[in-house]
């Protein structure tokens, strides 16, 4: 493993962080849009459906308990030995994970050991990218300059509408051009497999990055290794993790109601295909995907809360007239109320790699900003889909779920409010200075 140049360019990390998160990200959603569409049948079968879907999604959860502890233990050894290593290992366990997924028997073959081996290998993937994250964010943020930072941190947030894109596209392609049954029967299994070729590139490129030039200055200036970053962050920087934590919460909701929640409710509630939904969530990701740095460039010039919280009040309002244009049941219309909510949303998620950044100071930098991302996607993103389809269920309703949506948003408006602008922190302090960078706004 080569370390590459001392300093890398922003265009080259930048890349290496973005085909990164898209593959791990492609892993993770592939698995969300399975569960709607086929883990209900395959691994789930003596359940009627709704309660199918449920238990498929019950296991995409799990997977979200898995991500604090993977961002704590990355957490612990990205503060420690370097940003760089540890996002190779998170790259390898997704991948890994994900192609042993696409050789899985069914329910069918081996009974319960099925869904239990699927759970498994969820809490790997679930593992893995809690690490991913803070590490692909800040390796860029150390890299990049202060007053370009919004832009550049942006670029491995596109990971995820890129790996969703990815994921929807081939899904999609493959029930285009395939029958239910044989989709069913081996079709959902290539898109799963197809997931080693896509870490082979990954790693390539992101083996030829440099470490960050931000993390070996600290290093330098205070070469005694900090035995446990996470207790140094709950010591000194609690206030920063709450705030990481309540701005996640619209933001994570919200993202998983659009494009998750969605291909249950086209196909369950509204009784149209399911390409429907997936060509939905692919139109809506390419936008959200050459949005985010745009969103992530405002920040940068009217800073991280203005652009966050703009995002935030938009996507309350907006979770009303997203159900209502989806009844419409006309594909343009679900199209494109779809992806103006994911426009609204990457208001909150471009800025967010910055402002998380600027949060932590360089020692517990990646334990600060990845238990605070990931206890929230426990909280937020793990259940969503589940509280969703429980409302629908309970009140035959789409009201109960866009008031969800928006107690959410009122959250992070709260977190918001209660942080300071941060954008212009400097990222080369040692340690966390929370009465300069967080207090509670009069």
């Amino acid at each position: 493993m080569h370390s590459g140049p001392a300093h890398s360019s922003p265009t080259r990390v930048v890349s290496a962080s973005l085909i990164g998160t898209t593959v791990e990200w492609y892993d993770f959603f592939l698995y969300s849009s399975a569960a709607a569409l086929v883990f209900n049948k395959l691994f789930f079968p003596t359940a009627d459906p709704l309660t199918g879907t449920l238990l498929a999604f019950t296991t995409y959860a799990i997977g979200f308990l898995a991500r604090p502890v993977g961002g704590l233990v990355f957490g612990h050894f990205g503060d420690r030995i370097g940003r760089k290593k540890l996002l190779v290992v998170s790259l390898l366990m997704m991948g890994g994970a994900t192609f042993a997924m696409g050789l899985l028997p069914t329910y069918a073959t081996v009974g319960v050991a099925a869904p239990l081996l699927l759970t498994l290998l969820r809490l790997v993937q679930g593992f893995a990218l809690g690490g991913e994250w803070g590490g692909a964010v800040l390796i860029v943020s150390e890299h990049g300059s202060a007053d370009r930072r919004g832009f550049w941190a942006s670029w491995p947030q596109c990971g995820a509408p890129g790996g969703n894109l990815l994921a929807t596209a081939v899904l999609a392609v493959l029930a285009a051009v395939q029958s239910d049954e044989a989709f069913l029967s081996w079709g959902w299994r290539i898109p799963f497999l197809l997931s080693a070729v896509l870490v082979v590139v990954g790693l390539w490129i992101r083996l030829a990055v440099a470490e960050s030039p931000v993390f070996l200055a600290a290093r330098r200036k205070a070469p005694a290794v900090e035995k446990a970053p996470i207790v140094d962050v709950f010591r000194r920087s609690r206030r920063q993790v709450l705030i990481a934590i309540g701005a996640r919460m619209g933001e994570n909701v919200s993202y998983y109601v659009i494009t998750a929640f969605i291909l249950v409710y086209v196909t369950e509630s509204l009784g149209l295909s399911k390409s429907v939904g997936l060509n939905a969530v692919l139109i809506g990701s390419a936008v959200h995907f050459l949005t985010i740095p745009l969103w992530g460039l405002l920040s940068d010039h009217v800073g991280r809360r203005a652009v966050y919280l703009f995002g935030a009040v938009g996507m309350a309002v907006w979770s009303f007239v997203f159900f209502a244009l989806l009844d419409t049941r006309s594909f343009g219309v679900i199209a494109l109320a779809t992806t103006i909510g994911l426009v609204l949303h990457g208001a909150m998620y471009g800025p967010q790699a910055a402002f998380f950044s600027e949060l932590f100071g360089t020692r517990v930098r990646y334990s600060g900003a990845s238990v605070g991302y990931q206890l929230a996607s426990i909280l937020a993103g793990a259940v969503a889909p589940l509280i969703a389809v429980a409302l629908l269920d309970a009140w035959d309703s789409t009201v109960p779920v866009s008031l969800y949506v928006v107690a959410m948003c009122a959250l992070t408006v709260i977190a918001l409010l209660a942080a300071r602008e941060t954008r212009g922190t400097s990222l080369e302090q040692a340690e966390p200075a929370p009465a300069e960078v967080l207090q509670v706004t009069p």
